[in-house]
């Protein structure tokens, strides 16, 4: 039987420290949910993961049955790269993470998911800096210089105003979302996970930048709390037509 309470790994990394830890819920049964924290902010919980899935799966509707290749900003515990991978359409998926120790728990089967993710040969887990590939020109893939991609599902910050690092604000605005849009195919999309309400002012940076964008609210349960909680979903589809 495994203990309560455990931390699994430990690191300092340049945007604080990094914790890996499992823990058994009595009240919920025994489970054991694993948690990563960054300084004192909770990254990620395997009990919460309805709206990582939903990430992907609203995402990649959009593309409907084209073969595609996607990018997944954030690895976390890995539940956005797994549900993409379940999509038969899917032919590549490049993952982006900006610190090294979380692609090393999946590559350790440290966390559930890790085993699955990294034996799909579609997959390839990338460290670098999401921000900095959307704003550069030579994109996400640093193999293949200026490749683009059918979407970008992206789950890093909390949301476009709640940031991990006040750097990545500028994503968000119009001309980082239109540099992002740059490294999509005509007609590709772009989806974002935010923990936040749906944002007016977000969305007018979206409508500038693409043809269509819808802000999907997600609900699901919360055992913790006993009633259900929410988050948004913005998939935005960028205009068809144009050289690939």
């Amino acid at each position: 039987m495994s203990r309560d309470f455990e931390e699994l790994d430990y690191r300092k990394t340049p945007m604080g420290e990094l914790t890996l830890r499992r823990r058994r819920v009595l009240s919920l049964g025994g489970i054991d949910i694993f948690e990563v924290k960054l300084g004192e902010a909770f990254l990620m919980s395997s009990l919460f993961h309805d709206v990582e899935v939903a990430l992907a799966d609203l995402g990649l509707a959009e593309i409907g049955g084209e073969a595609c290749d996607v990018v997944v900003g954030g690895l976390g515990l890995g539940y956005t790269a797994v549900a993409a991978l379940k999509h038969e359409t899917v032919r590549s998926l490049l993952v982006v993470e900006a610190l090294d120790p979380v692609i090393e728990w999946h590559q350790g089967g440290l966390v559930p998911l890790g085993a699955e993710l990294t034996s799909d040969p579609r997959c390839r887990l990338i460290h670098g800096d999401f921000f900095g590939f959307a704003k550069s020109e030579e994109g996400f893939d640093p193999g293949a210089p200026g490749r683009k991609f059918h979407a970008v599902l992206l789950d890093i910050d909390h949301s476009p105003r709640n940031l991990l690092h006040p750097r990545h604000g500028a994503f968000y605005e119009r001309e980082g979302l239109g540099k992002l849009a740059s490294h999509l195919r005509p007609g590709g999309v772009f989806a974002l996970w935010s923990d936040d309400p749906p944002d007016d002012e977000f969305i007018e940076a979206l409508d500038t930048v693409f043809i269509q964008s819808h802000a999907h609210v997600v609900r699901f349960p919360n055992p913790l709390l006993g009633h259900e909680s929410a988050s948004t979903v913005y998939v935005a589809r960028k205009a068809a037509g144009g050289e690939e």
